[in-house]
């Protein structure tokens, strides 16, 4: 028996090589690079869909690059969200790397949040992982839920 109920969503656009500039007051704020994308903007919430994987370059004040990189991705039109999904690994502009299977961003505050493991290391090798954080997309605030770390030839309190 076929379910009729069921709607079907289809895209109402693909587009292959997709670079995309995020600005704010004329002023370059992200940047996103994708395989593919599908724009799903006349569903009832609309998202764009990035299932090839995705990488990001954000610019913070100082316009230091941050990367971003996720196997898959969906951004809300919405609500800001973006839901970054399989290896997902930030890059910060000094060096810090953090990685996991699932993670968001809310693009109007520029805050990260995942309930998965995760795993922050820095060039000198120490690390601070667990399950749970949330963090500003400048790794200066961060609140992580369950964690350890391993702190090696620190001359600084910044991880």
């Amino acid at each position: 028996m076929q379910n009729l109920s069921k709607k079907e969503l289809y895209p109402s656009g693909i587009a292959d090589s997709a670079w995309v500039k995020y600005t704010d007051s004329a002023v370059i704020k992200a940047e996103l690079f994708a395989v593919k994308m599908l724009d799903y903007n006349t569903a009832k919430y609309p998202f764009n869909h990035f299932p090839e994987g995705v990488e990001v370059i954000i610019y913070d004040e100082n316009k230091n690059k941050n990367y971003v990189e996720a196997d898959q991705a969906t951004s809300y039109s919405k609500t800001g969200i973006i839901d970054l999904r399989g290896h997902v690994k930030i890059t910060s502009h000094d060096g810090k790397i953090m990685e996991t299977q699932q993670l968001y961003y809310d693009q109007k505050n520029n805050w990260f949040f995942t309930e998965y493991y995760f795993k922050v290391t820095d060039p000198n090798k120490s690390f601070f992982d667990g399950i749970g954080i949330d963090f500003d997309q400048n790794f200066r605030i961060i609140d992580a839920q369950q964690n350890r770390a391993e702190f090696k030839d620190i001359k600084n309190e910044n991880l």
